[in-house]
């Protein structure tokens, strides 16, 4: 749970920046990867965490700005990342502009539960973060590079000059 803007701001401004990456790894044609049948595709996922940035985050009195909450999954992978985009920095400016340390601690109805809004914070950065590591098996199985995001990927080390670890 976060309890001070400038460490809410950091972990934002860090998870949002991974999370683009990943978003700007995808195609197009990787949009319609799904694990099975009748389960979310890539782009469903990728359009889930864009959306959740404002849906979450108007429950705690923000106007976050984005696509609606019923937005369609475009077709390009380049209106997702721009969507994303919008979002997560309309996010850090509404954070900005309307929320001290001390609020933090308010408590919002979220999902039938009382949250703090620190709470939510960290619940919406553990969210993007849960669905970034499904998008990247997905990734992998419509034969995309994965970008490294908590240190390299398994094609980065060979740019470094090192072999990847054994498996």
């Amino acid at each position: 749970m976060f309890t001070k803007l400038s460490h809410f701001e950091a972990a934002w401004k860090q998870e949002s920046a991974s999370t683009t990456k990943v978003l700007q790894a995808l195609t197009d044609a990787s949009l319609s990867q799904a694990v099975a049948k009748d389960h979310r595709t890539l782009g469903r996922l990728a359009w889930h965490i864009t959306l959740s940035i404002g849906e979450m985050m108007r429950r705690t009195g923000l106007e976050v700005a984005g696509p609606a909450e019923d937005a369609p999954v475009p077709g390009s992978a380049a209106e997702i990342v721009a969507a994303y985009q919008t979002a997560a920095g309309s996010l850090l400016d509404q954070v900005h502009k309307n929320w001290r340390d001390e609020t933090f601690l308010v408590e919002d109805d979220m999902y039938g539960q009382r949250w703090k809004r620190g709470l939510t914070a960290a619940a919406l950065i553990g969210h993007q973060t849960h669905h970034r590591g499904q998008m990247t098996v997905l990734m992998r199985q419509a034969g995309l590079e994965v970008p490294g995001v908590y240190g390299p990927a398994r094609q980065e080390w060979a740019g470094m000059g090192m072999p990847a670890p054994t498996v």
